[in-house]
This record gives structure tokens, C-alpha cells and sequence, in this order.
């Protein structure tokens, strides 16, 4: 008989190069939420993008754009964490329909301010906070959930088919933007994210009760206490957050990209779209492909090496602002005609690069957290994951906006950024070592 609880105990199975697609056939629970999750996923991705140009055309400021992050950061951190105590008390299932609502409706205000032609930047940051809060809290019940539609077994198969998911989203929506705004305008945009939201919605609201298990701990202080001395314990867990934390603040160049697209390598919106989904296309790639991944036991190796290339890939994206910079001579078109072509595919290479690595990274992170902590702390441990894997990258536009703010210039963020991120991998490698030695047939927390 084999073990599922041991893979190398089990009669050996034909590897596959591609994606394993068995929770979708096994569990049509999990399909019709993976399928909502990607639709609406796309609508998202249109207004993250259309957000930022529109705070960019309004204040021609990067550093403004960045302050999107700052408004968010705090709520996000703070019902990050008490939306993964409500996932593990009440029925996850309305709980991520409330939080569903709510960003659903921070959506709409978005929307009915572009229609009605606003040109004040705070409502933008207020709604975006809001939806960001909902969306933070969905997410925490969202994956939550997926451990109880599918066999322990699959959840590997599971984490690299939301990564599919995801990337299809941000590979569809940010292009889709760019060109939508330049050919619409922002309020016909945000309108597509108001429409597509609903698939999400309805995928949770066909799902069965999910109700708790019997003992869970209220939400409030001793239940919050509870998981941080867990997580403090869980040094492999605590390792993987921090590792995303260094390569999120230190290389997410998203903040930079209206302007790359204005000042620097031109093209305008459409080449802000195109930089975008160029990660995410390294993302969805890097999913599709990721069948040799589910045979890795050396996951926490795993996770150190994909950081340091996604280092390297801003280092070189860094580089090639630089370069433009230097060779631009302020010549600059918002037309996609006369876009300097050979800095926009070296820039879009180094970000496809970038996609890919940090997906890999977020899926061998994914299977520490989910093949190590107790059920009955999944929903908070679960809800820290979310915060720092949605934190992380706010942090790093406010570290892109003020270096960039600072040296009235580009390209230091990403050049100083990438370097950062490689020789903190380096040292956090070198000095956890149960991380570097963690053992996927031998998972510990």
C-alpha cells in the first residue's frame, strides 16, 4: 500500500512536464471557485493598473501612485489577520461572501468616480483601501476553504493551478488596461471589474457550508496569541515569510511603470500593460510547466535559489532603465509607434524572468505552509501568508516611490533593490538552517 503521507513510499508514478489537473476533474467545488476566482482576477488586475494611471495622469507623480500602498498597508495588515481568526471560527463560506460584498462595492465607488469625471486623488486612496481590506479577507477564507474541497494529497496540484490562475489574470488584465484606457478612457475600465466580480461571488455562493471544527478559538487576543506563539515556534514557516518579505520590498518596480512608460522608454498605457503582464506571462509559464516541481523535496533550497534569480531579474530590469536613461535624450513618445522597441523587450524579458521565479518561490512557499501547520491554525497561519504576500509588495512601492522620489530618477530602485534582495537571500540561507535543510517527505513547521 502506499502512504500519501510519504511520496517516496508509493509505487512510482509517470512525471509530467505539465501541470497537474486533477483537483479540477475531482472536485467541482474547487473548479467553478478556481474558475470564478480567475474571471474576476482579471477585473482586479484592470483596476490595479487603471488605478495607478490614473492617479499618475492626474498628479504626474510616482511617488503618489505609491501612496496607494501606504493607505492600505495598515487596514490590510490588521483584517489580514482578524479575517484568518474569522475563517477559522465561522463558516468560511459567508465570510468570504461579506468580504466578497465589500470590495465588490469599493469597486463600484471607483467606478462611479471615474464617470463622473473626479480629478481628486483621496477618494481614490480611501476606495482602494477598502477594497484591498475586502479583498485581503476573501482571500484569507477563500484558500481556507480549498483544504476542504480536496484531498490533502492535491493541494500542491491545487497551489500551482491557482498560480495558473493568478497569472492569467495579471497577464490578461494589466494588458487589457492599457489598452482599454488608452482607447476609452478609466470609466468604461473599472466598469469591466465591476461586471466580473460577480463570477467570484457566485462560485462561493454555489459552495456547501463550511463550517469550523468543533474547539476553534473566538477571535480576540488569546486567540492571536495563540497563533504567534505557534508561528514563532514554526521557524521553516516564519523563514518562507520572510524571505518573500525581502523580495517583495525590495524589487517590485509596478509604481515605476506609468512613468516608464511616459518619460522613459514611451508607448504610454499600452506599454505599461504590456511590462505587466510580461511578469505575469513568466508566471503563468513557470505554472503550466510545473509538473517537475511536485517531485522537489529540497523545498526550502528551492525558495532561496527562485528569490535570488527573481533578484537578479530586477537587478537587470534596473539595468536597462539605466541604459535607456542614459541614451534617451528625453525623445519620448506616448504613441505605441514610436516606443523604443529594443529597451522595452529587454525590460519585459527581465520581468517575464522575475514572474517566473517568484511564482516557483510562491508555490514551494505555499506547500511548506500548507504541508506543515495544523488544520486548526491553517486560517490565522494562512492569514499571515496573505497579508505577506500582499504587504510585501505595497512596502516595496513605497521603498520604489521614495528611492525614485529621492534620486529623481528611475532607475535606482530596482539596480539597488535587486542587489539587496541577492545578498539577503544569501545571508538567510546561510543562517537558517532548518529552512535550507527542510525536507518535503518530512515536513516541519
Amino acid at each position: 500500500m502506499s502512504d500519501p503521507d510519504h511520496p517516496a513510499s508509493a509505487a512510482p508514478a509517470r512525471r509530467s512536464l505539465f501541470v497537474d489537473t486533477t483537483p479540477l476533474r475531482e472536485s467541482p467545488p474547487f473548479a467553478r471557485l478556481w474558475g470564478g476566482n480567475a474571471i474576476a482576477g482579471i477585473g482586479s488586475q484592470i483596476t490595479v493598473v487603471a488605478v495607478g494611471l490614473q492617479i499618475y495622469d492626474i498628479t504626474h507623480s510616482t511617488l503618489a501612485v505609491s501612496f496607494v500602498a501606504l493607505f492600505a498597508l495598515g487596514p490590510m495588515v490588521v483584517f489580514g489577520i482578524y479575517g484568518g481568526m474569522l475563517a477559522d471560527v465561522f463558516d468560511r463560506r459567508k465570510v468570504a461572501l461579506i468580504s466578497a460584498l465589500v470590495a465588490w462595492a469599493a469597486t463600484a465607488g471607483i467606478c462611479a468616480l471615474a464617470w463622473l469625471h473626479n480629478e481628486t486623488v483621496w477618494p481614490l486612496y480611501v476606495l482602494t483601501m477598502l477594497n484591498t481590506v475586502g479583498a485581503t479577507v476573501f482571500a484569507s477564507a477563500d484558500t481556507a476553504i480549498t483544504p476542504r474541497l480536496l484531498r490533502k494529497e492535491l493541494l500542491p496540484a491545487a497551489a500551482a493551478l491557482n498560480g495558473i490562475s493568478a497569472a492569467i489574470s495579471i497577464t490578461v488584465g494589466p494588458a487589457v488596461a492599457g489598452v482599454l484606457v488608452a482607447a476609452v478612457g478609466f470609466a468604461p475600465t473599472f466598469s469591466i471589474d465591476v461586471v466580473t466580480f460577480t463570477c467570484a461571488f457566485l462560485a462561493v455562493l454555489l459552495l456547501p457550508p463550511v463550517v469550523p471544527e468543533p474547539g476553534a478559538e473566538r477571535p480576540g487576543l488569546r486567540s492571536l496569541i495563540e497563533g504567534a506563539r505557534f508561528l514563532r515556534r514554526a521557524a521553516n514557516i516564519r523563514t518562507s515569510f520572510i524571505a518573500d518579505i525581502i523580495a517583495m520590498t525590495f524589487g517590485q518596480p509596478r509604481v515605476l511603470l506609468p512613468a516608464v512608460g511616459a518619460l522613459l522608454i514611451g508607448g504610454g498605457a499600452v506599454t505599461v500593460g504590456v511590462l505587466t503582464a510580461g511578469y505575469a506571462i513568466g508566471g503563468l509559464i513557470s505554472s503550466v510547466f510545473s509538473g517537475p516541481l511536485g517531485h522537489v523535496r529540497a523545498q526550502g533550497r528551492a525558495v532561496g535559489r527562485a528569490i535570488t534569480v527573481y533578484g537578479a531579474a530586477i537587478l537587470a530590469f534596473g539595468v536597462v532603465l539605466l541604459v535607456q536613461s542614459l541614451d534617451g535624450h528625453g525623445r519620448v513618445s506616448q504613441h505605441w509607434g514610436d516606443v523604443h522597441w529594443p529597451s522595452l523587450i529587454a525590460a519585459a524579458a527581465a520581468l517575464l524572468v522575475a514572474g517566473g521565479a517568484d511564482n516557483v518561490s510562491a508555490i514551494f512557499r505555499g506547500t511548506i505552509l500548507q504541508a506543515s501547520a495544523p488544520d486548526a491554525m491553517r486560517g490565522r497561519i494562512q492569514s499571515v501568508f496573505i497579508v505577506v504576500v500582499t504587504a510585501g509588495p505595497r512596502v516595496g512601492d513605497l521603498y520604489i516611490g521614495a528611492v525614485s522620489a529621492i534620486w529623481v530618477a528611475l532607475w535606482p530602485g530596482p539596480v539597488a533593490g535587486g542587489v539587496l534582495i541577492v545578498v539577503l537571500i544569501f545571508v538567510l540561507m546561510r543562517t537558517q538552517r532548518s529552512f535550507r535543510e527542510y525536507d518535503a517527505l518530512h515536513p516541519v513547521a
